[in-house]
């Protein structure tokens, strides 16, 4: 018999470390082991970039009408400030686009989820691989990932499945996924959903607990979780399917090359951040930020001295904060490290921007460190809302450049005592890569019963709900 109350221990995090080195987590060195390569038959990444551009051609399509459409001084994009479309809109889009509102609908979740629009409230703006889809298959590739990470999301299971049940599917499928990835061909129904149950009672026996002291009478009913696992395989694969991570019919499924390599990639754990690009010095500042990003510190640091030494103090600072108030979380991180070089003559300008929600706390920490703070805790300057916000963008950052290890230890960092209580104020706090960020961690995370919390916030998160 297992336990449907959480265990709160199974969910505590660990000692928090001081949340002013988030920011700087993904200027640590990387290993230097050599990069595993893709199985044989695996399309090469811009073949790759081009099914997913291809899949998510749709969501595209609406993210930039939206970005048209719905900028400054436009109408209301959303309803009841949730992130479902109002209905004025939606038909607005239907109209311009050739589609139905349902349609319009669809692709507007499909974009939320893949990072190509971010909603703010009442107002919708374009994410940061919507402007790179052209030109960055690593950004399309990343966005295509988001999706698949959150395909449980992107295709919600029928009302009259349990709850518990489903978690624990969601839970499963990672290994079901690995074994049609080592196949590498089609898989009898059948076969997945042997796989599946083995892997279920897995789960249910990994958290069953056996207390003290006299015991209750038994349930007069079965467990919900006891129900067939059959329709619930039948979803997800669809899910997956709707996705474009498999194929799905005759009673088999089979991974697509997207599928494949993406599951290869979590296996792996590796990154498909892009390369740094020669000639730093000479680039725009979200440029030169971009190529740093994989240098060791006091490389980075040596370039960003470099950068500065060639154009006007004041110039450079301009350019820098206007790097940071960009899409990409990571580059706003290091666009105020870089600003740690520029020290004294950045201040003014670094004050000024302190009314910039999404600056704001980058700034406090900038200048708590300026007037003397110890870079360890100068994150006491930080409001509780303010220190969840930052965890949020750090987070952010991880998961769009990061490896997944990275994200997991990227729980130390956050104030709250226990995740309970950091999902409770994620969600409050409001920044728009909320739903992405609690997906990849899901996704990343070993441990069952933290994963199962952290994509439940996910999903109210999602759907407005609490």
């Amino acid at each position: 018999m297992t336990s449907r109350i959480p265990r709160d221990s199974r969910l505590r995090l660990v000692r928090p470390r001081p949340l002013a080195a988030a920011p700087r987590a993904m200027n640590q060195q990387r290993s230097r082991r050599p990069a595993p390569r893709p199985p044989e038959g695996t399309p090469a990444p811009a073949e790759l970039a081009r099914m997913a551009r291809s899949g998510l051609a749709d969501a595209a399509r609406v993210a930039r009408w939206a970005d048209a459409a719905l900028g400054p001084g436009g109408d209301s994009a959303t309803a009841d400030g949730k992130a479902t479309l109002s209905d004025a809109t939606a038909e607005r889009a239907a109209s311009d686009l050739g589609l139905t509102p349902a349609q319009v609908r669809a692709d507007w979740d499909t974009a939320r989820l893949a990072g190509l629009v971010e909603v703010h409230g009442d107002s919708a703006r374009p994410g940061w691989r919507l402007r790179a889809w052209n030109r960055d298959d690593s950004a399309v590739l990343r966005g295509w990932v988001a999706l698949f990470d959150a395909w449980s999301l992107a295709h919600p299971e029928p009302e009259e499945h349990e709850p518990a049940a489903v978690a624990e599917v969601v839970s499963a499928m990672p290994q079901v996924l690995s074994f049609l990835q080592l196949s590498a061909g089609p898989v009898p129904v059948e076969q997945l959903l042997d796989l599946l149950e083995q892997r279920v009672t897995e789960l249910r026996t990994a958290r069953c607990e056996i207390p003290y002291g006299p015991q209750p009478e038994p349930a007069a009913e079965p467990e919900p979780t006891d129900a067939p696992l059959a329709p619930l395989l039948d979803w997800a694969l669809r899910a997956l399917a709707s996705v474009g991570a498999l194929t799905y019919g005759d009673g088999q499924a089979t991974l697509t090359p997207l599928g494949s390599w993406a599951v290869w990639v979590k296996l792996e754990q590796i990154c498909v951040a892009a390369q740094s690009p020669a000639g730093n010095i000479e680039q725009a500042a979200e440029d030169m930020l971009r190529g740093c990003a994989q240098l060791r510190p006091n490389a980075a640091r040596a370039e960003y001295r470099a950068w500065l030494a060639a154009r006007p103090v004041g110039s450079a600072v301009t350019e820098l904060l206007g790097a940071a108030r960009g899409e990409d979380a990571l580059l706003r991180g290091l666009a105020f490290e870089a600003l740690r070089v520029v020290g004294a003559p950045a201040e003014p300008d670094v004050r000024a921007v302190l009314e910039e929600p999404t600056l704001r706390p980058y700034a406090l920490l900038w200048l708590a460190e300026h007037d003397g703070a110890d870079p360890e805790d100068a994150h006491e300057v930080l409001t509780r809302e303010e220190a969840t916000w930052l965890w949020v963008d750090t987070a952010a950052a991880v998961a769009d450049h990061g490896e997944a290890p990275l994200l997991v230890r990227h729980l130390e960092s956050a104030v709250q005592p226990t995740v309970p209580m950091l999902l409770d104020e994620v969600r409050a706090v409001g920044h728009p890569r909320t739903v992405q960020v609690l997906v990849a961690l899901a996704a990343a995370h070993p441990d069952p019963a933290l994963a199962k919390a952290v994509r439940r916030a996910a999903f109210q998160v999602h759907t407005g709900g609490h």
